[in-house]
């Protein structure tokens, strides 16, 4: 009964609620309201709340320039932020009605641990654990199912090639930009859960997190592949997978995860415009949690970001696919972009036990911190993340 309610929420109801990334809109303007008149709960600004934290107070719904999931979610901030994303409601008490005490509590986090002192495996058991994540190339018999030219700064191809079950196919969108030569550098991305509430991804450049995270790649010159593997957008999987983290069928899931990412840099080396020896992997948020996971196994990314991502305690979840088990392990050069009010992520708890636990030597990890929840500025995320990737891909080689 749950499920079926948060998908009336996702196909339905959020279409209608600002995230468009655009800026803020006129109240009701989506026409979406609630049963007792209550417009925009959902998206447009955010709202604080009386409910102290220990950073700040809390705030909810969720702001135009937020990740969708953001409605669902408590997160918070100094009460001294001015954001033009954060609004307020008024509420008018019914008469002789008096609020119970426990809507005012605080709101507490998680208990404090320590992800640094979790025991890890030797690296003879690692390796057992890492090849659980290897599979059969075999032939892509790769297709380009369309091509669209209509945007000034990129090509976008729909591509589809063999999968990794007899008989099954699989979707990737590349987008090749108009400003630069090839052969191209290549930003791999990997999106946020907004692709587990999106049934379809058709139409996939015009969703928020293009806007945000993809647009301005293309701009620089870059390709971006951004994969349709498992568990995104019409390869959803049942919610009993993400209940059964302890279990081998959401190992299952991760290590198909993972293959399919693989796969996808298999079909990149077949394209005569892509230049494979300048590679590299974006994780945004749930990307940015798996990211570790993908660049400890896949040795073939020269560079890597990871927005608004950390580790967790994971006690639950099968040792070969525990992200604690293979952070360490990865060598690539990374940089962390991340909100210190982060509630998702909280910095002490998640942000920096991982970045602390990346296997990449010092001089080739930065960590960048911002006064803000899940969400970096725009224009440090874009500045930040091209300077990383002149850094290690060198410059782009443009149209003259």
């Amino acid at each position: 009964e749950n499920v079926a309610h948060l998908y009336r929420i996702h196909q339905f109801l959020l279409p209608a609620a600002n995230f468009s990334g655009d800026g803020t809109r006129p109240v009701g303007a989506g026409g979406l309201g609630g049963p007792y008149g209550v417009f925009d709960m959902p998206g447009n600004v955010r709202e604080w709340c009386w409910n102290a934290t220990a950073m700040g107070r809390c705030i909810r719904g969720g702001a135009w320039n937020d990740a969708i999931y953001m409605y669902r979610d408590v997160t918070h901030a100094s009460p001294f932020d001015r954001s033009s994303k954060n609004g307020f409601r008024c509420m008018q008490l019914a008469s002789g009605s008096t609020p119970p005490p426990e809507v005012f509590k605080p709101i507490e986090h998680d208990e404090p641990y320590d992800l640094r002192a979790v025991e890890r495996v030797s690296d003879d058991v690692y390796e057992v654990y890492r090849e659980h994540f290897s599979y059969d190339r075999g032939s892509l018999q790769a297709t380009v199912e369309s091509r669209d030219e209509s945007a000034e700064d990129w090509v976008k191809e729909k591509i589809s090639f063999n999968a990794l079950s007899p008989g099954e196919r699989m979707s990737a969108y590349l987008f090749l930009p108009t400003n630069a030569l090839p052969p191209y550098q290549t930003v791999v991305y990997f999106p946020g859960a907004a692709a587990q509430m999106v049934s379809s991804s058709d139409g996939i450049d015009a969703l928020p997190e293009f806007k945000r995270n993809i647009r301005f790649l293309l701009k620089s010159g870059r390709a971006v592949l951004h994969p349709i593997t498992i568990a995104m957008y019409e390869r959803m999987i049942p919610d009993s997978i993400w209940d059964a983290m302890g279990l081998h069928q959401h190992a299952d899931y991760r290590i198909r995860l993972v293959q399919e990412y693989r796969r996808s840099v298999d079909y990149l080396e077949t394209r005569p415009d892509i230049d494979t020896s300048k590679l590299a992997f974006l994780g945004f948020s749930w990307g940015g949690f798996y990211g570790p996971l993908v660049l400890a196994v896949e040795k073939r990314f020269d560079v890597a970001i990871l927005q608004v991502g950390g580790l967790s305690l994971e006690s639950d979840v099968r040792p070969e696919v525990r992200i604690t088990n293979h952070v360490t392990r990865v060598t690539t050069p990374v940089l962390m972009l991340n909100g210190g009010y982060d509630m998702f992520f909280p910095l002490e708890l998640q942000v920096k036990p991982m970045y602390d636990l990346l296997g990449t030597p010092q001089e080739h990890k930065s960590l960048k911190l911002y006064p803000t929840d899940h969400f970096i500025p725009i224009d440090e995320l874009v500045k930040e993340s091209l300077a990383w990737l002149d850094k290690y891909l060198g410059p782009v080689q443009y149209k003259k």
